[in-house]
């Protein structure tokens, strides 16, 4: 069996040199040239495992070969070499089509990191190009959808499990981030390493760092062993840093360190150690609005958002609803027969608006299934809120509480009528517990404020006055939870 082939394409004689020892090591053969044209006559010679090329040469810049590389040698992967601070080249060369990037001085480590994940690409592009070959299954997406919007997105997946992009996703709550998430890793060569699922704003600010890099014994109180953070957990694989813009700034600086340098240092050790892992961030949020806000830093921001998948909401995609509800009610009744949607359930699913998305589709169907006779789930069955409901519009959520009318006082607190009033005025009622009664109130404020922005809680405290952390807590406080 050959070993796999690099082609090396640097003007720096020293450079070369280096990089072509590191790899012979490694047990691979290894072509150089110095310029543009004998790489370009090179790849029309022979089929390379990984195209490595500096961005400066002497005849023109890397950024064509990228191009040219992506477009015609589809199953090639191409890494560029930049210089030290040119973060702008790095995520130029990622969007025009390079898997993964070195900055210089380059380390070794990261040298052989690169290569690693390159010949696994460019083994997984091999299999799947066999004729024939009965062992190259692809594995089915998560996310489906026969509506054209849908089969963008899936279309988009598979070509975004090839690169080593940093990726951010957006869209709005429950439109299924985390499963694309999970596809473009399970699409990609790191399908058999880990994939780390992270909320950013479920982690107390305090313990951050040690989250995200580990620690070592004794770095703080409690702090019995060693422990690895989600970068190691992560190692080989892929990090999903979902609501990435609840970040707070000083975990967005270290957090911009660690995917710059590709390395980590724990909390309470003296050296740092090196990482390979593929970013992956999500958030409902507008991250350009909370740049401008400052709220997000900008160059944390480029790192993130080299490439961007929208995830359109359900009320976008109506034609998926079938499709899913089958999915979703096979599911939810395995082992207990079959259950399916009358005609008119089904016609009332695709005329409401799903302010929660996929995610209260699933909702709904759970809840019908409990009330449906005989496998047919009706309109009725659904409970749907009202019609047509829109984001300006939306029903108030079925937890408000209904305020009852606070009970007499005892006589002896009974105001007495003051001179001049009228002898058949009623004294203002009391509420017999008055921290019961503000917290009943401050619950449905918070309440009426989360359903008119769709349990959007940045905008929630924004319409209440307050900060981000002061609604986190006062939720927490008053047991308030996002409907499923």
């Amino acid at each position: 069996m050959t070993a796999p082939r690099i082609l090396i394409v640097d003007d720096e004689a020293d450079l070369r040199e280096l990089v072509e020892i590191t790899l012979v090591r490694m047990g691979l053969d290894v072509d150089s040239a110095d310029s543009l044209a004998p790489a370009r006559a090179l790849l029309k010679q022979r089929a390379y495992a990984l195209v490595l090329t500096d961005m400066r040469l002497p005849d023109g810049l890397g950024i064509e070969l990228v191009r040219e590389v992506a477009t015609e040698y589809r199953n090639t992967p191409i890494a560029v070499i930049t210089a030290f601070g040119s973060a702008e080249n790095a995520v130029t060369a990622l969007k025009a089509g390079a898997f993964d990037y070195l900055s210089k001085p380059v380390g070794l480590d990261q040298l052989r990191l690169l290569v690693q994940s390159a010949l696994r690409i460019s083994m997984a592009s091999e299999v799947q190009s066999r004729p024939h070959d009965t062992t190259a299954k692809e594995s089915p997406l998560r996310l489906i959808g026969r509506s054209a919007v849908m089969q963008d997105v899936r279309a988009q997946i598979l070509r975004l499990a090839r690169s080593m992009a940093p990726i951010a996703i957006t869209g709005e709550s429950g439109s299924g981030k985390e499963l694309a998430a999970r596809d473009i890793h399970a699409q990609s060569a790191r399908v058999d390493k880990p994939f780390v699922a992270v909320n950013c704003g479920a982690i107390p600010e305090a313990l951050m760092e040690a989250e995200f890099f580990g620690y070592r014994k004794g770095a703080f109180t409690g702090a019995a062993d060693d422990r690895d953070g989600f970068f190691q957990a992560a190692n080989g694989g892929t990090l999903m840093l979902d609501e990435v813009a609840d970040l707070p700034l000083a975990m967005q600086v270290k957090l911009l360190r660690a995917i710059q340098e590709r390395r980590v240092r724990k909390v309470g050790a003296t050296v740092e150690e090196p990482v390979d892992v593929r970013i992956i961030s999500a958030t409902h949020q507008n991250l350009v609005e909370c740049v401008e806000r400052g709220k997000f830093r900008q160059d944390l921001y480029y790192r993130l958002n080299v490439i961007e998948l929208r995830l359109p909401p359900l009320r976008e995609r109506r034609d998926d609803i079938d499709l899913l509800a089958d999915a979703i009610l096979t599911r939810l009744s395995a082992g207990g027969g079959k259950v399916t949607l009358s005609g008119a359930a089904l016609d009332a699913l695709c005329g409401y608006s799903f302010p929660g998305n996929v995610r209260e589709l699933e909702n709904i169907l759970e809840r019908a299934l409990a009330f449906a006779n005989d496998g047919i789930i009706e309109v009725a069955d659904l409970a749907l809120k009202a019609n047509g409901a829109t984001v300006e519009s939306l029903p108030q959520p079925a937890e408000v509480p209904v305020l009852e009318p606070a009970p007499e006082p005892p006589a002896e607190f009974a105001q007495e009528p003051e001179q001049g009033s009228s002898a058949g005025a009623s004294p203002t009622d009391l509420p017999l517990s008055l921290p019961d009664y503000l917290d009943q109130v401050e619950r449905d404020l918070i309440l009426r404020a989360l359903g008119k922005t769709r349990f959007n809680r940045t905008h929630a405290a924004e319409l209440l006055g307050i900060s981000f952390r002061q609604l986190r807590y006062r939720m927490q406080r008053l047991n308030i939870r996002e409907p499923d």
